[in-house]
């Protein structure tokens, strides 16, 4: 058995040699998963390359509802990137946000491209962002007009009022101060709300302010070239001969401010104004759509009185015509007469007087620098007068009335002194303190002490004689009328009907009656038979008889 195994196995060099073959590509199979990976991440690569969009970075002064690789940014709540990192700037002042845009966002990658940070808010335009209040923070987005590329924004704090784009034209305000008005205050036309305030900021002399506002289209064709703006903030509250008024634009006003305007009245330019046109913001509805006012000129008044209640903006009139109003109110000292006079600046604007300056520079002549001293000059001599008068008994406010008093004595005019120096005169005020402090002298100057020892002597004498009449007069005059009442009691005894007094006169007159009777037949009987003076009275005649008969030949027949 071990021979027939031991025959049996072969020996080393009898078993067979592997052949090794070459392949016919030149290298193995198993290099074709690496390569297919790699392949498949090279065009995943590329893919994401063509389609990834380009990388912008905002900074923000807070980094609050902002999460990277959460947070979406849109435009008109289109989705057109995500924050995909957040950073800390060296100096701690503000937070660098990394967004990747779409592709098709590239034009949010230019300049003039606004991002902001959308979250609840209350302003003065109302209430936004409450949707983000379940869906969380985002970035908003506005494209700008240009086509220049730009990486690098800084991002609004709030958003803007007006977007790209959107219809309508802004235009430009000129204010001494900004008020209540805030960025989204609203501009109204005609009760309408049609724009909004987008942004304000300090002129460069720092002596007013200047608002640009947005009005919506197709409105903004009604901001004509003579349309006049004025400030509609709060509540415009006026008491006059017509009552109390109340005005105000709307509830929004009251709380936020806000801006109205209105064509001028009358004939006026009806062409829309252009983009950024510049308009003067004034402070109420009456003083825009005033009259112009043209140029105005100042003038200076010196009152030897207090002038308490008087103060700037207080009016200044002309025959009850408001011509302008005062700027100032200072002290003066008069070292000759030691005095403290109170010097008024005013500013007075003649356009206002209309036709009435027309006519007085043509009277004058001269040129615009000569004429209004000349018609000055011509007015104070005919009693032109400046009188601080009370403008309300309340409140005790003085404005400047400019009259003429043909009393008023002459004064000095001198056309060269600027400011124009115009007389004044004591007030209304002023005349009846006056009156009332000479009533008062005349008063003290009354002797009260001796009319009152005067008075008490005659007193004393007067207690004297009626003291007398109570003892002596008064018991004689009771007794003289006792014996009054006496003589009236027998007299009505006499008067009596059925005294003997009283039937004789009854007798006496039924005797005068037929006196009287008598008299009168004698005085018929003359009057018919005055030959009976002379004759005496004859025989009667025999009475008449009338018979009866027929009724044409009854006649009288004697017996």
């Amino acid at each position: 058995m071990s021979d027939t195994h031991e025959g049996n196995t072969p020996s080393p060099d009898e078993l067979p040699q592997p052949e090794v073959r070459k392949s016919k590509l030149g290298f193995s199979l198993i290099w074709l998963v690496p390569i297919v990976a790699a392949l498949v991440g090279i065009s995943l690569l590329v893919n994401h390359a063509l389609s990834a969009g380009p990388q912008i970075t905002v900074t923000f002064l807070t980094a609050e509802g902002i999460e990277a690789g959460k947070t979406q940014v849109k435009y008109k709540n289109v989705v057109i990137g995500k924050v995909t990192t957040m950073r800390l700037s060296k100096d701690r002042t503000h937070i660098s946000v990394v967004i990747d845009l779409e592709k098709d966002a590239k034009a949010f990658a230019t300049k003039g491209t606004r991002y902001w940070v959308v979250r609840p808010r209350i302003g003065a335009s109302g209430v936004s962002g409450i949707d983000t209040l379940l869906s969380g923070a985002f970035i908003g987005a506005d494209a700008g007009d240009s086509e220049d590329d730009q990486a690098d924004f800084t991002g609004l704090e709030t958003p803007p009022a007006v977007t790209h784009g959107a219809p309508g034209r802004r235009f430009v305000l000129h204010s001494s101060d900004l008020g209540s008005l805030d960025i989204g205050s609203p501009v109204y036309y005609r009760r309408i709300q049609v724009g909004r305030i987008v942004s304000y900021e300090l002129d460069k002399d720092g002596k007013g302010v200047s608002l640009q506002l947005f009005i919506d289209g197709p409105n903004d064709r009604f901001v004509s070239k003579d349309a006049r703006f004025w400030n509609a903030s709060g509540v415009d509250v006026s008491l006059g001969a017509d009552g109390l008024k109340l005005n105000t634009q709307s509830i929004a006003t009251v709380i936020a401010g806000g801006v109205a305007f209105q064509s001028a009245p009358g004939p006026h330019d009806e062409t829309p104004a252009d983009e950024m046109a510049e308009f003067t913001l004034f402070n109420d509805q009456q003083t825009a759509l005033a009259p112009p006012d043209g140029k105005p000129l100042y003038i200076r008044m010196t009152f030897q009185h207090s002038l308490r209640g008087l103060a700037p903006d207080a009016p200044v009139e002309f025959l009850g015509v408001k011509v302008g109003r005062v700027v100032s109110v200072n002290l003066d000292y008069d070292p000759v007469n030691k005095t403290f006079p109170v010097v008024v600046g005013a500013l007075v604007y003649p356009q206002r007087l209309g036709k009435a300056d027309e006519k007085l520079r043509a009277a004058v002549g001269g040129n615009e620098e000569q004429q209004m001293p000349r018609i000055l000059h011509g007015m104070v001599d005919h009693g032109l007068r400046a009188q601080a008068r009370t403008g309300n008994l309340l409140t005790g406010q003085l404005y400047i009335a400019i009259d003429f008093d043909k009393k008023a004595p002459k004064v000095a005019f001198n056309e060269s002194t600027k400011p124009l120096e115009v007389p004044t005169m004591a007030g209304d005020f002023d005349h009846l303190q006056e009156q009332i402090s000479s009533i008062v002298d005349k008063v003290e100057k009354i002797p009260f002490d001796s009319i009152g020892k005067n008075l008490d002597g005659s007193l004393q004498e007067l207690h004297g004689t009626l003291k007398q009449v109570n003892g002596e007069l008064l018991p004689e005059a009771k007794k003289t009328l006792q014996g009054v009442n006496k003589t009236v009691g027998t007299a009505n005894d006499a008067l009596s009907e059925d005294s003997p007094l009283q039937q004789n006169i009854a007798n006496t007159l039924e005797e005068l009656q037929r006196t009287v009777r008598s008299v009168g037949a004698l005085t018929d009987y003359l009057g018919r038979h005055p030959e009976a003076l002379l004759r005496g009275r004859g025989a009667d005649a025999p009475p008449k008889v009338i018979l009866p008969s027929t009724p044409k030949q009854g006649k009288d027949v004697q017996p």
